[in-house]
């Protein structure tokens, strides 16, 4: 009797000590930056780029992308207020600066914090960069649609 007294008492302490499995099925992810490539004389239309590099400044390591592109998604840093990229075309190389704030936002238990990306900004000097639109937003949240159109 004893032993099956102690039987149970250890398999319900087992039971009771194990706990939940968290898992994160909501894939909060820190958006990154999504750029179309547009055409400058008609404006509608996507424009492809060749040989495109792609660098952020001060970084040693660059995206080459070896194909005709016309939409990038580049990261922005959640632990600086501005960063800079150098986009090459045919090696000429255009600075792009995008400034911001960033929020923490709380997700779940199992899915941690995401950041967002708020009071945005974008300036380019424009060398083979004709223009660019919008000049500011005020939040990337999410990155399943574009967010800055670049016209070349």
């Amino acid at each position: 009797m004893k032993k099956t007294i102690l039987s149970l008492l250890f398999l319900i302490i087992v039971i009771s000590a194990c706990e939940k499995d968290d898992f994160c099925l909501k894939n909060p992810v820190t958006p990154s930056l999504v750029i179309n490539f547009y055409d400058d004389t008609n404006k509608e239309t996507l424009k492809n780029v060749r040989e495109l590099y792609v660098w952020a400044e001060g970084k040693t390591d660059s995206i080459y992308i070896n194909q005709t592109i016309n939409s990038i998604t580049i990261p922005l840093n959640s632990l600086a207020t501005e960063i800079v990229y150098n986009f090459s075309k045919e090696n000429v190389v255009n600075q792009f600066t995008i400034n911001y704030t960033t929020e923490e936002e709380y997700v779940s238990r199992s899915c941690g914090y995401k950041v967002n990306f708020n009071e945005v900004t974008f300036s380019s000097d424009t060398t083979w960069i004709i223009s660019f639109t919008p000049e500011t937003l005020t939040t990337i949240e999410n990155q399943t649609e574009a967010h800055v159109q670049i016209f070349h």
